[in-house]
């Protein structure tokens, strides 16, 4: 088979080979040009020792504390006189000798690293057969626990004894399941048994990398499925246990599902390919179970779900160690997912609303509402909601914050002789809120006119 290589990563290769060490191209990669999907994530393992790699690239740095050289994209290119644009110059190429580890007292790194002499000892350190494959660059393979194979029957299994790997590193209990959801590939039956019986361990892994694990999981193809696997095994009982009390949970109304299976068919019909979004969406009815209450003809109601819900959702975020906007964005979705649409809503109201998801989440919300739509039972779009889409898209034309008036707080001041103060901020809201109502008030002429009127009262 030929493969299509990355032209920064074959010079790599071939630079270490010209100085008489063996090198192979290992990891992920391997793994997905064997599945003919692209690669993004260039390693390489040689038995040179960082002091003899770095000498051989003019720009490079050493991670001591993983023993790895790095070398930039854009270092690589200089080097080598590669033309703009033949590889990706922000990528980090990772060169790592041959080792052996020893001891992972903290359930992450190993207490000692040993350099090794092979490359079949250095494959034994890693993961999952898939992920434990070497290639040369004219193809050779060197695959020693039979990862192809493993590929071929679309398996996720642990190197070597399962326990012994996830004890290493618990963080591979997440990774594993992120890995099966972004191939749609099952667990192998012993490695599914040793790491459900290894989930207790993620306790002791830090949020941040449990946190960037999961939102890479969120953004992978099959995330509904991964999110399933994860309350199966007792994952999410650590990571997000708020998600199991939706369990059982009935609805009323359109809904066919109970609140948590509604919420991983909203996850899986959710048309935003964003993490952050399909986070949202996940949660998006997060607090129904605390909100229910058995009234009236429907049966049971769950009012304000969304107001208590965003706060909930927006602490997961927070314990996932999303950054402050990304949280905030996670709030606002969820609070303001429950919109509704009537033919009668004037031009004003639909910018109001606008305004008040923000410009940036106008998409994201229609993509949670998508998936709040189909993860209902109901089609993917409806008539009220497409309406709604196209009156969104002729009002983002439209003055939707203080920045799209014809006016400043500067010109207010110079208008009225008048320093900074409250008055200024008063006159803008209110011009704001005139020219939300009607637009065609948003011009020079008409604003001036009514600082005036304003500031004389």
């Amino acid at each position: 088979m030929k493969f299509k290589l990355d032209a920064g990563v074959t010079k790599i290769v071939e630079t270490l080979e010209k100085a008489g060490y063996e090198a192979w191209i290992v990891g992920g990669a391997v793994r997905d040009l064997l599945l003919e999907i692209p690669a993004y994530d260039w390693d390489v393992t040689t038995n040179a020792t960082p002091e003899q790699i770095q000498p051989l690239f003019t720009e490079c740095f050493y991670d001591n504390e993983y023993g790895t050289v790095k070398v930039a994209g854009k270092h690589v290119r200089k080097q080598f006189g590669l033309d703009e644009g033949i590889i990706n110059e922000d990528v980090l190429y990772d060169i790592t000798t041959y080792r052996t580890e020893f001891g992972y007292s903290d359930k992450r790194r190993p207490d000692k690293v040993v350099w090794g002499k092979t490359v079949e000892e250095d494959l034994l350190r890693r993961d999952f057969t898939i992920n434990a494959m070497a290639m040369k660059t004219n193809g050779e393979m060197v695959d020693p626990y039979g990862g192809k194979k493993d590929l071929e029957q679309k398996l996720i299994r642990a190197v070597g004894d399962p326990t012994e790997r996830f004890t290493e590193d618990a963080l591979r209990i997440l990774r594993a399941i992120r890995i099966a959801s972004q191939l749609g590939f099952a667990i192998e039956e012993k490695t599914l048994a040793a790491l459900q019986a290894k989930v207790p361990n993620l306790k002791e892994i830090s949020w941040e990398r449990i946190g960037a694990e999961m939102m890479k999981l969120l953004a992978t193809q099959h995330a509904a499925d991964g999110v399933i696997m994860m309350a199966g095994t007792g994952i999410m009982k650590i990571v997000i246990p708020e998600l199991l009390l939706t369990k059982d949970v009935k609805q009323a109304g359109h809904h066919i599902y109970d609140v948590y299976t509604h919420s991983i068919e909203a996850l899986r019909a959710c048309t935003s390919p964003d993490p952050v979004v399909r986070l949202a969406t996940l949660l998006h009815d997060i607090d129904k179970p605390t909100v229910a209450k058995a009234e009236g003809p429907r049966g049971v109601t769950f009012h304000s779900h969304e107001v208590k819900g965003a706060r909930t959702a927006k602490k997961v975020a927070e314990r996932l160690k999303l950054s402050k906007h990304d949280q905030d964005r996670v709030f606002t979705l969820v609070r303001w997912h429950m919109f509704t649409y009537d033919p009668k809503m004037t031009d004003a109201a639909i910018r109001r609303f606008i305004r008040r998801v923000g410009v940036e989440n106008i998409h994201d919300i229609i993509a949670l509402r998508i998936g709040d739509r189909v993860g209902s039972g109901s089609k993917t779009t409806s008539w009220r909601l497409t309406e709604m889409q196209k009156r969104i898209g002729e009002q983002l034309y439209e003055p939707l914050s203080l920045k799209d008036m014809k006016i400043n707080g500067t010109e207010v001041m110079k208008l009225l002789g008048i320093k900074p103060s409250q008055k200024v901020g008063e006159i803008l809201d209110t011009l704001f809120e005139e020219i939300i109502e009607d637009s065609s008030k948003n011009t020079k002429e008409y604003l001036e006119k009514r600082v005036k009127e304003l500031g004389s009262k």
